[in-house]
């Protein structure tokens, strides 16, 4: 195991990886339970959506430690799994066998251009200030999902400018207005419990904080009746959702799915929109994922980084977890689910000690287990998870240090990088955000020329892509 992962080259454990793999899995386990919610809205069974989101998941994150041997977990990704129902299926119309289909297309798209060296020309191309920019506001978008999940938040917003999907969902404008809540209720007390708990161990410096954090929030949720034990008792149900995996099992290829999907000319074009749509986001999210937790941490060291510009083949670790990226999204359209993607949750288990695929080989185990145990896992409350994802962010704020503030040039695009990621809750949109305001910078100095082929195209693809959105 010390060989295969070089542990000691990283200077980690066994103990620390398997801590940080634990950590990992709870970081992001929601999606378990989340993912079949969204997708069975569109008519996949939830029972094969929820077996296809752990086998996703697992195959993912498994390639990602034993080919890349890097601490990152994937998943059927939230953000494209809205997408997914309720942008293609619902509002464009098509069905969810056409839109599984659309979603392997991508994930071969995502395997041509990582192959083709496109994805590393497009890292090679990132500016220096937007690389860091690009760190801070990962950590920003995770301690804010994880304030969101404590409960610390409430949003209020004008009933007349409220659109309500079918399904219930609400989308409210700009009109809308957070405020801290009132710490009236056991659910947003454990919370507090939680934060307090875990920065106090994180000051401490106390091995295993983070994991430990979250146990002792769980224990401490049962008596306060936050933590719900019925769901112990609970049948999974696990027979029944296999057979419904054989409804979504290469249903992307079938009559109703990519046999049908270019069968009206007149379509074709929405059709390819909508993939180019999936991938722009897909890849965007991921690289962002890679660039801000990887350089930081030293897991994608000066010598990786020299070996991706110049090597050819897979030998970085970059290389190698970018492929792992790219297959993950086509095996999950096959099994019967949405975009898989690098999970940005995978910062709570680099956070706690994290640095080789011993780490995710981990996570992994925790996902196909998660099949049979799928109730203890969601005993674990949102509560006890979000101070890990609050304390990561903390902690990847830092790379804000190496962006200099005072000058605009660089100021510019990094706010806007970090804070469209943070708020738009989305990684790609931050990069683009990025991207667009760089390009205006240099164009405004009269620097056009210093701006990289690959960004300019990287750029417009961005700008076509919200033009595409917004005819959608």
């Amino acid at each position: 195991m010390e060989k295969f992962f070089k542990l000691k080259q990283s200077g980690t454990t066994v103990s620390t990886e398997v801590a940080a793999g634990i950590t990992t899995f709870f970081a992001m386990a929601y999606i378990i339970f989340v993912n079949p919610q969204m997708l069975s809205q569109t008519g996949i069974p939830s029972g094969a959506v929820f077996l296809a989101t752990i086998i996703a998941s697992v195959a993912g994150t498994l390639v990602m430690g034993l080919f890349a041997n890097v601490p990152y977990a994937q998943a059927p990704g939230m953000g494209l799994n809205a997408f997914f129902t309720y942008t293609v299926c619902f509002g464009l119309g098509f069905s969810w066998q056409q839109a599984l289909a659309m979603v392997f297309l991508c994930g071969l798209i995502n395997i041509l251009i990582t192959v083709t060296k496109i994805r590393k020309l497009i890292i090679k191309a990132i500016p220096a200030s937007v690389q860091n920019a690009i760190g801070g506001g990962i950590g920003i978008f995770i301690a804010y999902i994880g304030i969101k999940d404590a409960g610390l938040l409430q949003f209020t917003s004008d009933p007349g400018k409220n659109v309500v999907l079918d399904g219930g969902t609400v989308v409210a404008d700009s009109s809308i207005v957070p405020a801290l809540v009132k710490f009236n209720n056991p659910a947003v007390i454990l919370s507090l419990i939680g934060i307090l708990i875990m920065f106090v161990l994180l000051i401490l410096k106390v091995k295993g904080a983070i994991l430990i954090g979250i146990a002792a929030t769980t224990i401490i949720g049962i008596p306060m009746g936050v933590v719900n034990l019925s769901a112990l008792s609970a049948t999974p149900g696990l027979g029944d959702s296999f057979t419904q995996l054989g409804t979504t099992f290469g249903a992307a290829f079938g009559k109703a799915g990519l046999l049908s999907l270019f069968s009206d000319a007149a379509k074709i074009p929405l059709v390819l929109m909508t993939i180019f749509a999936f991938s722009l986001s897909d890849t965007f999210d991921t690289l962002g994922t890679f660039i801000g937790t990887g350089k930081r941490t030293g897991i994608f060291d000066d010598a990786d980084e020299k070996a991706l510009q110049d090597g050819s083949g897979f030998k970085s670790k970059m290389d190698k977890a970018l492929f792992a990226d790219s297959i993950a999204t086509s095996i999950g359209a096959i099994f019967g689910t949405s975009n898989t993607t690098t999970y940005v949750e995978s910062a709570a288990g680099i956070g706690a000690g994290g640095r080789t695929g011993l780490t995710s080989v981990v996570t992994a185990a925790l996902f196909l287990i998660s099949m049979f145990l799928a109730p203890i896992v969601g005993i674990v409350p949102a509560q006890a998870t979000a101070p890990a994802l609050i304390a990561v962010g903390i902690m990847m704020l830092a790379s804000f240090k190496e962006v200099n503030w005072t000058d605009l040039d660089e100021a510019i695009p990094a706010f806007f990088a970090a804070i469209f990621m943070a708020f738009c809750y989305s990684i790609s949109y931050g990069i683009a955000g990025g991207f667009i305001f760089y390009c205006l910078v240099k164009i405004c100095r009269g620097k056009a020329k210093e701006i990289h082929p690959v960004l300019w195209v990287a750029t417009g693809l961005f700008i076509l892509n919200f033009i595409i959105l917004s005819l959608l």
